[in-house]
């Protein structure tokens, strides 16, 4: 299933797979948001960049992202202040605020034309328990010399759209999905959507902060847009180029990309922008981080039905915008995320976002549903920096915690400035190879157990007597005489079969029920039900 935003461009930019091995300056991996950026500041000195990625432009997270603009990253500046000290917290902001002063000064000088405008942002709560954590944030943030506001109830606008609790009305809710939607979802169980739509709706803020002049835009017109800009400047983009392996030359100061087709770069300079590195040491960023997936459903509305962008600061997380669609609106609703690989049933993930949207507009039409993974840092703070003290040159860009829209600006400055042998007063802030304790003690206990669960080593072979006693449409792991086989049985009837082991470091994986894959609960690789991998940080197909 497509984003709007990735729907929403019909003569997208393509670009050739690399099919020879070549020498350059700089390597970036990944074809995001940040690896353009990077290449889009790199441009401007003339200076050999080649960028890949392992398949389309901007079609991973940036594609599938909500696209706030924004420095508001629910209730942050407060737990900086307490863990890091009040400097710490002002320059993270401040970043960030630049980073929104520096997308819309790229798109007027390109002439970018990416739906942009600027919206409040909010922050708000449902919870009376949770008023005063509203207040704390909007206090650490005015004490730092920041921006923030304390909204009541009256003054928030999704307020007046009286959300009402829609998932009663049992016979409607078979008209909610529009034509692009599978049947499928309609069958659902409606008694488990009721209980678990008891902790969102109705919808009705209690309080919240507002911080003004943040901004919307459409990503990826903008990645596209950016892609062509970078090429027509010189830097070499190939898509369908899956990097496999990075390594050293011993005595040579340049890198040795290899390519899945064989294809090697070699490169003074690599920069590995790929959301999740692919390189597991040095770095070790997969004890560091986990991987978060979340839902997102669009809605069709006859008028934008609110100003500003909202997200709740209690789970689950529900997060509200609006987007342009021709002479009509978009409500976009995200949220209901989870750990990747999380063994829980995730059948009901796109039916509860649409109970949302229907309580706040009954008559709208479901016209998109996608989902998308980000990498979460266990201290909250991204990694941006040299990749590791033991390897010169290599930088990287991870752990943007949800927020990659400003945070892939900040990463593009600070890695050009590192390139350049430059200073930046924000490096210090996203230190990639710090090294002091987390605080999070809660988040490491969490990844540490469940990698450590995870962690399994054998082969498989299927009898028939077993695949029998699987349903059609059902996957799941079953072990035969102490191996463990993944399957997935279609609902033709057909039998496919994976090494349920993730080939990134050896976990077992999960069946997820909603989107038919395999997902790894250690670090968020996920695969096709035939064992092809759709996101890493693995690099290769499983076993089959």
């Amino acid at each position: 299933m497509k984003s709007y935003w990735i729907d929403s461009v019909k003569d997208q930019n393509k670009f050739g797979a690399l099919e020879e091995n070549i020498k350059t300056d700089i390597c970036i991996i990944g074809g995001g948001l940040t690896g353009l950026n990077t290449a889009y500041n790199l441009s401007k000195y003339k200076i050999r960049t080649v960028l890949l990625e392992k398949d389309e432009i901007c079609k991973q997270t940036s594609g599938n992202s909500t696209a706030k603009i924004t420095s508001q990253h629910g209730l942050i500046y407060k737990y900086l202040t307490d863990s890091k000290g009040q400097d710490f917290a002002r320059k993270y902001y401040e970043a960030n605020e630049n980073a929104i002063r520096n997308i819309k000064s790229i798109i007027d000088k390109e002439e970018i034309d990416c739906d942009f405008e600027y919206q409040p942002a909010y922050v708000f709560t449902q919870k009376v328990q949770d008023v005063q954590k509203i207040k704390d944030e909007v206090e650490a943030v005015n004490n730092f010399g920041g921006r923030a506001k304390f909204i009541e109830a009256k003054d928030i606008e999704i307020n007046k759209l009286n959300s009402v609790e829609y998932v009663e009305n049992k016979e409607e809710k078979l008209k909610i999905s529009g034509d692009n939607i599978e049947k499928e979802n309609l069958n659902l169980e409606r008694d488990v959507v009721k209980e678990r739509m008891k902790q969102v709706l109705p919808i009705k803020a209690i309080a919240g902060i507002e911080f003004e002049n943040q901004a919307q835009f459409n990503p990826y017109k903008y990645g596209n847009a950016l892609a062509k800009i970078c090429s027509d400047s010189g830097i070499k983009i190939f898509e369908h180029s899956k990097v496999i392996d990075v390594d050293t030359e011993d005595g040579d100061e340049y890198y040795i990309i290899t390519l899945e087709n064989g294809c090697k770069i070699k490169s003074k300079y690599v920069v590995i922008t790929t959301k999740y590195p692919i390189v597991n040491i040095p770095g070790f960023y997969f004890v560091k981080m986990y991987q978060s997936s979340s839902y997102a459903i669009a809605m069709q509305t006859k008028q934008r039905l609110f100003e500003g962008m909202y997200i709740n600061s209690e789970e689950p997380t529900i997060s509200l915008r609006t987007a342009k669609f021709g002479d009509e609106y978009l409500l976009i609703v995200v949220g209901f995320d989870h750990k990747t690989g999380a063994q829980i049933d995730l059948s009901n993930s796109y039916r509860y976002l649409e109970e949302v949207a229907k309580s706040l507009y009954p008559e709208g039409k479901i016209k998109y549903r996608w989902n998308t993974e980000d990498c979460i840092t266990l201290d909250k703070i991204p990694y941006i920096g040299n990749f590791s003290n033991l390897w010169e040159n290599t930088y990287v860009a991870t752990g943007f915690n949800k927020w990659g829209i400003t945070t892939s600006n900040i990463a593009a400055e600070i890695i050009t400035d590192k390139i350049l042998g430059q200073e930046n007063e924000y490096e210090e802030i996203f230190k990639s190879t710090r090294l002091e304790p987390i605080k999070n003690i809660k988040e490491v206990t969490n990844m540490v157990k469940e990698s450590v669960n995870s962690l399994v080593t054998k082969k498989l072979e299927l009898p028939q007597e077993e695949a029998n006693q699987i349903q059609n449409g059902e996957g799941k792991i079953v072990e035969v005489n102490g191996q463990k086989i993944g399957i997935y049985k279609n609902n033709e009837g057909e039998v496919y079969k994976v090494n349920p082991v993730c080939k990134h470091l050896g976990c077992e994986l999960s069946w997820n029920n909603l989107e038919k894959t395999w997902d790894c609960p250690c670090h968020g690789s996920r695969y096709d039900f035939k064992g092809n991998l759709i996101y890493g940080p693995s690099v290769k197909n499983l076993d089959k």
